[in-house]
């Protein structure tokens, strides 16, 4: 619903219903529009199905979680969770890796699969088959970014949005499996967009690219399924201005 707000402000608003991270994303892409917006949440936090997770070394992180994929990472997989947290506590977005990406692999995902590779993660391919009536056949994975004691973490940092449904049905199928026990996904927040218009780069960050706008509603579909998920959102907050 909609109406005009007082005199002297002739922007129309909007009253957003739910605090989910949709209603989250569709009052904040409003509010770009000049559209003001009202999100409206009967609950204590904000969050929706997802939950949210306060992690005091991480506070410039958007940290989304499902079923408890936090809990068990803390508990379950000690190790991997201090490599998850240390790489992201010491990592920065610099202006020179926006301006300047790279090649096929962005400086983004190179800086974090390095720190991760020297502690022992490895970029895995499972591979998997179907078995119907003894006749076998192959039913390949695409390969994980960074994978160690079953916890596998992709980083989508500016691909194309439909590798959100490659990482999340691959997630899924390697929980069924018991593969995996968490999936974990580091990509980037909205907010990051004025930075990169402001740098002369928007055009590169299209709509159709990976940031949390696209992630969010496919998770809360069920684009997992049952696989507990944690997503990491790299927020404006991380930008350093490093020339």
């Amino acid at each position: 619903m909609s109406s005009r707000t007082t005199a002297g402000d002739s922007r129309p608003h909007v009253a957003v219903i739910g605090g989910g991270f949709c209603g989250l994303a569709a009052a904040w892409n409003l509010g770009r529009r000049g559209v003001r917006a009202t999100v409206l949440e009967c609950d204590a936090e904000i969050g929706g199905l997802a939950g949210s997770t306060r992690l005091e070394r991480l506070p410039k992180y958007i940290i989304p979680e499902w079923k408890h994929a936090c809990a068990i990472l803390k508990q379950d997989f000690v190790n991997e969770w201090n490599d998850i947290v240390s790489v992201l506590t010491v990592f920065r977005l610099l202006k020179s890796w926006i301006i300047n990406p790279g090649g096929s692999k962005s400086k983004v995902s190179r800086f974090i699969d390095s720190y991760l590779y020297q502690r022992e993660w490895i970029e895995k391919e499972f591979r998997t088959e179907m078995v119907v009536d003894d006749e076998r056949t192959d039913a390949p994975t695409h390969k994980i970014d960074c994978f160690k004691n079953r916890v596998a973490l992709e980083i989508e940092w500016n691909n194309k949005d439909p590798f959100y449904d490659r990482d999340l049905n691959n997630f899924r199928l390697l929980f069924d499996l018991r593969a995996i026990s968490v999936g974990v996904i580091i990509t980037r927040c909205d907010d990051l967009q004025d930075i990169f218009k402001a740098l002369g780069r928007g055009p590169s960050y299209g709509a159709s690219t990976t940031h949390m706008s696209k992630l969010l509603p496919r998770i809360e579909g069920g684009g997992g399924a049952g696989c507990p998920l944690l997503v990491f959102g790299i927020s404006k907050s991380l930008y350093v201005e490093d020339d």
